[in-house]
C-alpha cells in the first residue's frame, strides 16, 4: 500500500508539473487548512479560510481528498441531528440537508451518506415523519436536486451518477374531495430504491413504490412510476422501458 507520504508528494509534484510555483501554493494553503475542517464551528471557519485562494465548483473537489472528515463548503447548511458522514465526502455549494421536526414525531430518520459522496450546488435533502436517506459510496449528484425523505425511505446505491434538476418523492397528497388540499394526508406505496451503478438523465423524478435496477439507465425529463428493471434504458412520461444495456 502507497503511504500517505508518498500521495502526498505524488500530488505536489504533479501540481508542481501542471501548474508551477503558484499553483503549489495554493493547494499547500488549502492542504493545511483543509486538516482540521469539519462539522464544529472552528472545522467550518478552516474549510472557508482554505477556499480563499481554491477555484470555485467542480474543482474544489479536491479539497476533500485533504481530510477524512471531507469537504463542507461554507455556505451550506446541515442542520439535522441524525446526519451521520463517510470519508471523504463533499458537499457543495449552498445544499441544505435538513429535518424536519414536529412535536410528539420521534422518527424523522436518518440522513447517511457513504465516503466519497458528492452532492453538488442547491441540492436539498429534507426528512420527516416516517423518512430516512441513505447514499452509497461514490456516488454523485448534480446540482440542484431534491430528494424529500418522508413517510418512506429513499435508497441510492453506490456508484450512482444523478444528473442535475432531478427530484424523489416516496410519497404523494391525498386527494379526496371535500377537503382543502393544504389539509389533505400524505401517503405512499413503499420507498425509493436505486440501485448500484444507474444513471438518471437531466430533470428525472421518481415517485414512491419504485425500483429503479442496478445499472439502469432513465433519459433526460423521464418520470419514474413504475419499476425499471436492472440494466434497461427507460425514457418519458411515464416512464417505458426502450431497450436493454446489454442489446447495445
Amino acid at each position: 500500500m502507497v503511504s500517505t507520504s508518498s500521495q502526498v508528494w505524488t500530488r505536489f509534484a504533479n501540481t508542481w508539473q501542471s501548474r508551477g510555483i503558484q499553483g503549489v501554493a495554493t493547494t499547500t494553503w488549502a492542504a493545511f487548512w483543509m486538516q482540521f475542517a469539519g462539522l464544529s464551528r472552528i472545522g467550518r471557519l478552516a474549510t472557508w479560510i482554505a477556499t480563499w485562494f481554491a477555484p470555485p465548483y467542480y474543482a474544489r473537489r479536491r479539497l476533500a481528498r485533504f481530510n477524512a472528515k471531507g469537504y463542507i463548503a461554507p455556505s451550506a447548511t446541515l442542520y439535522h441531528s441524525q446526519l451521520k458522514l463517510g470519508k471523504h465526502i463533499f458537499i457543495g455549494d449552498r445544499v441544505t440537508i435538513f429535518e424536519d421536526k414536529k412535536p410528539n414525531i420521534i422518527n424523522n430518520g436518518a440522513v447517511e451518506l457513504a465516503d466519497r459522496v458528492h452532492l453538488y450546488g442547491d441540492t436539498c435533502i429534507q426528512t420527516g415523519e416516517g423518512g430516512i436517506l441513505k447514499i452509497g459510496s461514490d456516488t454523485h449528484i448534480q446540482p440542484r436536486c431534491q430528494f424529500s425523505a418522508y413517510k418512506a425511505p429513499i435508497q441510492i446505491g453506490r456508484g450512482v451518477q444523478i444528473a442535475p434538476n432531478c427530484a424523489f418523492y416516496p410519497y404523494d397528497h391525498g386527494i379526496a374531495p371535500g377537503e382543502l388540499m393544504s389539509k389533505q394526508p400524505l401517503q405512499t406505496k413503499g420507498g425509493i430504491v436505486v440501485e448500484d451503478d444507474a444513471w438518471l438523465g437531466f430533470g428525472v423524478i421518481v415517485l414512491d413504490g419504485v425500483r429503479i435496477g442496478k445499472g439502469a439507465v432513465v433519459g433526460a425529463g423521464a418520470v419514474v412510476n413504475r419499476n425499471i428493471p436492472d440494466g434497461a434504458i427507460a425514457v418519458g412520461v411515464p416512464a417505458r422501458v426502450v431497450g436493454m444495456r446489454s442489446n447495445g
